[in-house]
């Protein structure tokens, strides 16, 4: 996995050489690019936006962009791509952006995890977004699920799981995808390290990312390295630990009240959040924080002029839970599926 430096105003190569290169932006501020495939260049900072709808995400979105994120995160069955395309179009119509300089990312839901509806559920994706193209396309569930048509057809949970889900076929019309042009990229979520062979073997566009729960108690060593011999970038969703949903992490604190972690951020004079952010970019990992707080929002994009000590990174990593019982999301609705991805060490 290679690391170049480009101005993110224009993508212009600045400089060549090291694996984190900086980059700037009009307002000061730096963002680091990473090179995933084929030149595209995904900013290794994003806007998670799971659980936010309507206004919540057109301000949260609007906050983000003011302060230099282009990279946004979001998902059929996050039920959001058409607030987002709102403040999308208001920034490319205006000139504040240009759509080469953004990065968006969807993703085909479990109900559509056949391969006659790849293309249907992605230019559904692409009409709320108000978009000719997006620059990944994941699939974001191995778990294929049979939903009616309704209010609650992307609220996974109500659906059947669809046995018969093929992974192999879905990803060809994956591939078929960036053959048209409607994706530039295409990646998968939650899927473990046999389910990622299998694509492997017979691709012919290989997975450029990976997108999973990484958190200091679930740090994915095993699955990271796995990804990276085979060229796929590894982005982190709940890179803070999912403080919005009400499962917690057990017996342990939430990683943004870890003492390990606010000791960090106390004498660093950094915030909990841009420590937990940093410790998983120095991992060499993408992370997609979501908030919707602007404040938060402007905290966690600025975690680029500093890094933790190789003490720090040690303390930190010493909290990994193994056997992946740090996991906080568990998809429990799939258990049941032949293509339940957490039976399995990675």
């Amino acid at each position: 996995m290679k690391w170049a430096c480009y101005s993110v105003w224009g993508l212009q190569p600045l400089a060549q050489g090291g694996r984190l290169i900086q980059y700037q932006h009009r307002m000061a501020e730096k963002v680091t690019l990473k090179t995933i495939a084929c030149g595209h260049k995904m900013p290794v900072l994003g806007l998670g936006t799971f659980m936010a709808k309507g206004e919540e995400v057109r301000v949260a979105l609007r906050a983000a962009l003011e302060c230099g994120y282009r990279h946004v995160d979001t998902a059929t069955s996050y039920q959001n791509e058409e607030a987002i395309g709102d403040v999308l179009q208001e920034w490319l119509t205006s000139g504040k952006v240009t759509r080469e300089e953004l990065f968006i990312t969807t993703k085909l839901p479990e109900i559509g995890n056949r391969p006659g509806d790849v293309a249907k559920f992605l230019q559904m994706s692409l009409e709320k977004l108000r978009v000719s193209y997006v620059d990944l396309y994941l699939i974001h569930s191995p778990t294929g699920v049979i939903a009616e048509d309704g209010e609650d057809m992307y609220n996974e949970e109500n659906g059947v799981p669809d046995h018969d889900t093929d992974l192999e076929a879905i990803w060809k019309a994956m591939e078929d995808q960036v053959e048209c042009g409607r994706a530039h990229t295409i990646g998968i979520s939650n899927f473990n390290s046999v389910q990622i062979n299998r694509i492997m073997k017979g691709c012919r566009i290989p997975p450029v990312n990976l997108q999973v729960e990484a958190q200091i108690y679930h740090q994915q060593k095993d699955l990271k390295a796995f990804c990276h011999k085979l060229g796929i970038s590894f982005c982190a969703y709940s890179p803070l630990g999912a403080p919005y949903l009400t499962n917690g992490t057990g017996d342990r604190p939430p990683p943004l009240k870890h003492p390990r972690v606010t000791s960090i951020a106390t004498r660093l004079k950094r915030t909990p959040a841009q420590v937990l952010l940093r410790f998983l970019i120095q991992l060499d990992m993408i992370v997609i924080p979501k908030s919707s707080n602007p404040d938060r929002i402007r905290e966690n994009f600025q975690v680029f002029d500093f890094e933790l000590s190789p003490e720090d990174m040690s303390s930190l990593r010493d909290l990994d839970v193994p056997g992946g019982k740090g996991r906080i999301s568990d998809y429990v609705y799939t258990k049941g599926h032949p293509e339940y991805p957490f039976g399995i060490p990675y």
